[in-house]
């Protein structure tokens, strides 16, 4: 028989076993824990270090404020494009049934109105949200090149002149652009028309195209200001993230699309997409080259449209017109790209 002493003796060493249990528990759980957050960690900074190593590999600066580590709910960032400029090509309106004319002087005026109008989109039509900065996206075919013989006889005048002419111009929107939204952010890649070879190269295909000329240029006129980040890698391609949401940009050239068939540029697309996801892991492919906007952000790409409009080529393989325009894009933390928007270039006071 259990004195009471003895009982006593036992509950305490009882009471004393629980407690000793529920600490074991506890400490336990915190453990668990402890190793998920740092599991966490630690696949944050390897998934940093591969961020890290892909701008250093396309010789690029990515700036902090695209992807902060607790972006606020209330957080966008503006995504454009700004591809198929074809500066200084000449688009005679009789030559096309006057659907459209350019030069020198409607380009400025269309490059305005494409400034004045992403401000708009962004500061009327864009509602809700704490707009963080920008990304204008410089996506290829910005000069028009002497690739054929036609376009050498017709531009306004020589490449190596359009490059000098634009780079204070181009300069001058992005400023005006960066005192509107304060940090903007502008990768590049080249396109086919400003390259200085008659045949498309896999070598040094940067290097050797007037597009890049020009986003250097470019670069320079803006390296004091802060505001401004430049990505010009030596690939063909661009990758940047946007909050979490990973864009790769190239001009979209070596996309397979021939006549484009039924479902216009969706099946191509998407056959590049899937191609490029080989070698790169990405959730946005943005390309231009087409001259059609197609704003597909849910399936995953973006085609941009192009300055210009229509033109011969254009008009006398049968393709449908185009108004000139580019993509306008609202990227959020939580749900990517929410917002798709053309950007009408067309000015009013264009006469001809």
């Amino acid at each position: 028989m259990t004195s009471l002493e003895e009982y006593g003796t036992q509950a305490a060493i009882l009471d004393r076993l629980t407690r000793i249990e529920r600490a074991h528990a506890k400490a336990k759980a915190e453990l668990a824990i402890a190793r998920t957050q740092i599991k966490e960690l630690d696949e944050e900074r390897i998934a940093a270090e591969y961020r890290l190593d892909t701008y250093e590999q396309l010789g690029g600066e990515c700036p902090g404020w695209l992807t902060p580590s607790k972006p606020k709910n209330t957080a966008a960032t503006i995504i454009t494009m700004l591809s198929d400029l074809h500066l200084d090509e000449i688009v005679n309106p009789e030559e096309i049934g006057w659907a459209n004319a350019y030069n020198r002087k409607i380009a400025e005026q269309r490059l305005k109105k494409w400034t004045s109008k992403v401000i708009e989109l962004s500061t009327s039509y864009v509602a809700g949200v704490n707009i963080e900065g920008i990304v204008v996206a410089l996506g290829g075919d910005l000069i028009s090149g002497d690739i054929h013989e036609e376009l050498k006889e017709t531009n306004e005048t020589t490449t190596m002149d359009s490059v000098v002419y634009w780079s204070e111009i181009l300069a001058s929107s992005i400023t005006t652009i960066a005192d509107h939204f304060g940090k903007v952010f502008v990768p590049c890649v080249v396109g086919n028309h400003g390259r200085t070879t008659r045949k498309p190269r896999m070598k040094l295909r940067v290097k050797t195209n007037f597009d890049w000329l020009l986003c250097t240029m470019v670069a320079n006129h803006l390296k004091a200001d802060k505001r401004i980040t430049f990505s010009i890698p030596e690939s063909a391609d661009c990758i940047f993230d946007v909050y979490e949401t990973k864009v790769l940009m190239t001009h979209g050239d070596s996309v397979k699309a021939g006549s484009s068939g039924v479902g216009g540029l969706f099946p191509p697309l998407f056959r590049y997409k899937a191609k490029k996801q080989t070698n790169d892991s990405f959730d946005l492919l943005m390309v231009g080259h087409f001259h059609t906007l197609v704003l597909a952000a849910s399936q995953g790409f973006i085609c941009n449209g192009s300055l210009k409009g229509p033109d011969e080529f254009s008009r006398i393989n049968c393709y449908a017109d185009e108004p000139p325009q580019q993509a306008f894009l609202v990227c959020t933390p939580k749900n990517g790209v929410t917002i798709q928007a053309p950007v009408f270039c067309q000015d009013n006071k264009e006469k001809w």
